[in-house]
């Protein structure tokens, strides 16, 4: 019997965790870019792998009337991870839009959900990274942001831990320095951008992903569809980058 949900078993599946809020899940316009058919590209439903098709994260609208989810970052990451490797990726959405880091930490429902849920995907998969974009939510004060650091690297360290992989690689997407201002406290962007390339610096095989020059959509706080091909590319060459550095 066939425990993955795939009608043919070929090898290994190389798994990777989305985690963030709405820019992680993916909010660009289906339709906006060509769908990417890979067949080596693979997401999980119902504990199963099945063939990546967006939106791969559905979570829920923030703001009424507006979708879910839509075109994600990690169809492109997967898409070029598979055709580097000839591998299959598997990809593991456990993103919520709107979230804080509070809402991370180890103990909260989105955090437990999180490893639960892969470690469902490691009975069929090897887990290889984490892929992060987080920090929108957290930048209209002050103290959430000087404070960013320390709870993000208390709670990665902690999910390394409890996931039994303790140098797994971890990227972490920049914020757009173009967010309405609504959204946020435009001082604090660049200081969240900061806080992530301070990350980087104090834990082991963590790297910042750029988001120079991405374009966001007319809502002021999500990437377009095309940029989000772009930014998953970007992950794909940072995560590469560790891998060779390993």
């Amino acid at each position: 019997m066939i425990k993955d949900g795939l009608n043919v078993q070929e090898g290994e599946i190389r798994s990777y965790l989305l985690i963030g809020q709405s820019n992680m899940a993916g909010r660009g316009t289906v339709g906006d870019v060509p769908p990417i058919k890979n067949k080596n590209c693979l997401m999980l439903r119902m504990g199963r792998w099945q063939r990546m098709s967006e939106p791969i994260n559905p979570d829920r609208a923030i703001f009424e009337g507006s979708p879910r989810s839509g075109v994600c970052l990690a169809a492109s990451f997967a898409d070029e991870l598979a055709n580097a490797t000839g591998e299959r990726i598997g990809l593991i959405p456990c993103a919520d839009g709107g979230t804080k880091l509070a809402s991370w930490m180890p103990g909260e429902v989105l955090y437990d959900h999180a490893v639960m849920m892969t470690k469902l995907a490691m009975r069929t998969s090897r887990l290889c990274g984490i892929l992060w974009h987080q920090g929108e939510s957290d930048c209209l004060h002050e103290e959430r942001v000087r404070t960013y650091p320390e709870r993000f690297i208390e709670m990665i360290t902690t999910m390394r831990r409890d996931l039994g992989m303790g140098d797994i690689p971890v990227i972490i997407g920049e914020l757009s320095e173009l967010i309405d201002p609504k959204y946020n406290r435009s001082e604090y962007l660049g200081m969240m951008n900061e806080n992530f390339a301070e990350i980087a610096r104090r834990i082991p095989n963590c790297g910042v992903v750029s988001s120079k020059g991405l374009v966001l959509k007319e809502d002021g706080l999500h990437f377009d569809a095309p940029s989000l091909r772009v930014f998953g590319r970007r992950y794909f060459e940072v995560y590469t980058a560790l891998e060779n550095r390993a």
